[in-house]
Formats: structure tokens, C-alpha cells, sequence
């Protein structure tokens, strides 16, 4: 069982490329909708809440969590891996969504100037600097953080004057600098792409973050075969979340591009 965690609707959109891409696996979605967003609590904060919910998807058989969000992989993934599971699940795995994305940035050799875009928790960290710094240090980094993007969006006002306004200004500095290419720091930001692509120059390449991220995870069960995580002849696909199962289904259908049948609710 594979578990994909993300703090709302976001991951969802990481979850469609691995059903893309490697299809024949169970796989259990948990959205914590009820705290959402993350981007703006305390590290303190995020850990706490990435615990509870590390907890509830490996009492559910998964051997293997991608944190298919932003926040939680730039604040908390570390202490997740280097204290959390040795001392309470030793032979499961969690992994980000972050390094993967930096080590396909950082050998794109067109790369020269690039821009960031993500909440506050995510900018803050610095953490795709220093990923992306430590595989090519000649690249550099323009940041913005862009704190209304997500409530916007979970609001459903991705086609409303006043989130186009907001966004072509959180843009701004960015596409004045000439970024060669943008990573959304957030996966909510993919609602957006339109908009972004029209507001950015054209040479500016938006990376596709939910691909990438699903064939670098084939990759490492390819090679960490240990894990034992094997395909099924009847693959499932589990839901659970947090607070409102209408809510979920109606935005989360169009994050997942599919329809969505069972969600459970449930209380971290």
C-alpha cells in the first residue's frame, strides 16, 4: 500500500500522475482538510500534524508515505526521517516531493535564472534553494512568496478578476527578472497554470511538478526492492479526510481529473 498525504486537495494532483504512471498499485489518500492550509502555521505546528497523520496511514498497512505537499516536505520531512520513523516505524519509508523536482531542475543546462513561487512556510525554509544550490550552484534563484494563492483557490476564485490580479502581481518581480523557468512551490498552484503560462514570458518553461515526481517514485521502488511494495490485479484506491467529504469530492474531482467514489472521514 502506497500512502500519498498533503494537508488538503493539492496532493491530489501529484496522486493523478502516479495513477498515470504506475497504476497498478493500492494506493490510500488522506487530505487533513480540516487544518488547512499549513502554509502559514509555526514548524512546530506542521511536525505535530504530520505525525498524526504518518500515524494514521501506517495503522492503514502503508509501507511507503509520499508527503505530496509543499510545506510539510520543506519544514517537517527531515525530522520525520531522521527522528520520527527510527524511533516508531524504522522499516517504512517517507519521502518529499521536493528533492526530486530540484535534481530535475538543477541538470536542465537552459536553467539559468530561476523563480520560485510558494507560501510562506515553503519560502521561508529555503529549502529548494538549497537543494537546487547544492546540485548546480551557477543557477540563480529569484523567491515569492504568494500567501492568498491557496485560500483562493480552495474558495474556487481561480477565474475571478481579483485571484488574476493577485497573481499577475505575485508574478510581477519574477517575470521582470526573466526567470528561464518557475517551479510552483504548491501543488494547488497547477489551477493556475493557465493563467501563470499567459502571465510569465514565453521562454519561461513551468515545471510540471506531478510528473516528475511520479517517475522519479518508480524509479526508487525499482531500486529499493526490499520494500516489497507489488502491483495488484485489482488495484484500490482509498480516500480519507478531515472535514467536509462534499467539499473534497467537489474540488478534489478536479484536481484527481476523475471521479472520486469512496471518502471516508475521519479524526486525526
Amino acid at each position: 500500500m502506497i500512502g500519498i498525504f498533503d494537508s488538503g486537495f493539492g496532493g491530489l494532483s501529484i496522486l493523478k500522475y502516479f495513477l498515470k504512471s504506475l497504476p497498478d498499485y493500492n494506493y490510500i489518500y488522506l487530505g487533513d482538510n480540516a487544518r488547512a492550509p499549513y502554509g502559514s502555521r509555526s514548524e512546530d505546528t506542521i511536525y505535530n500534524y504530520a505525525k498524526e497523520a504518518m500515524d494514521f496511514l501506517f495503522s492503514k498497512k502503508c509501507k511507503i508515505v509520499i508527503i505530496a505537499c509543499n510545506t510539510v516536505s520543506a519544514v517537517a520531512l527531515r525530522k520525520l526521517q531522521q527522528e520520527y520513523l527510527p524511533k516508531n516505524y524504522p522499516k517504512k519509508r517517507i519521502l518529499g516531493i521536493i528533492r526530486p523536482l530540484s535534481e530535475y531542475v538543477a541538470i536542465d543546462k537552459n536553467i539559468k535564472k530561476l523563480g520560485i513561487i510558494g507560501t510562506k512556510a515553503t519560502i521561508n525554509s529555503k529549502v529548494y534553494e538549497k537543494e537546487i544550490l547544492k546540485l548546480n550552484s551557477k543557477i540563480k534563484i529569484i523567491k515569492q512568496k504568494a500567501p492568498l494563492l491557496v485560500p483562493l483557490i480552495e474558495e474556487r476564485w481561480i477565474k475571478k478578476p481579483e485571484t488574476k490580479m493577485i497573481l499577475k502581481k505575485y508574478l510581477r518581480k519574477l517575470k521582470m527578472k526573466q526567470v528561464d523557468g518557475l517551479i510552483l512551490a504548491c501543488t494547488h498552484y497547477s489551477f493556475l497554470l493557465k493563467y501563470i503560462q499567459n502571465i510569465m514570458h514565453r521562454k519561461c518553461k513551468i515545471f510540471n511538478s506531478g510528473e516528475i515526481i511520479a517517475e522519479s517514485f518508480k524509479k526508487y521502488i525499482n531500486r529499493h526492492t526490499e520494500l516489497k511494495i507489488k502491483k495488484s490485479k485489482n488495484p484500490s484506491r482509498e480516500f480519507f479526510v478531515t472535514d467536509s467529504i462534499i467539499e473534497f469530492r467537489e474540488i478534489g474531482e478536479k484536481f484527481l481529473g476523475e471521479k472520486i467514489k469512496m471518502i471516508n472521514k475521519i479524526r486525526l
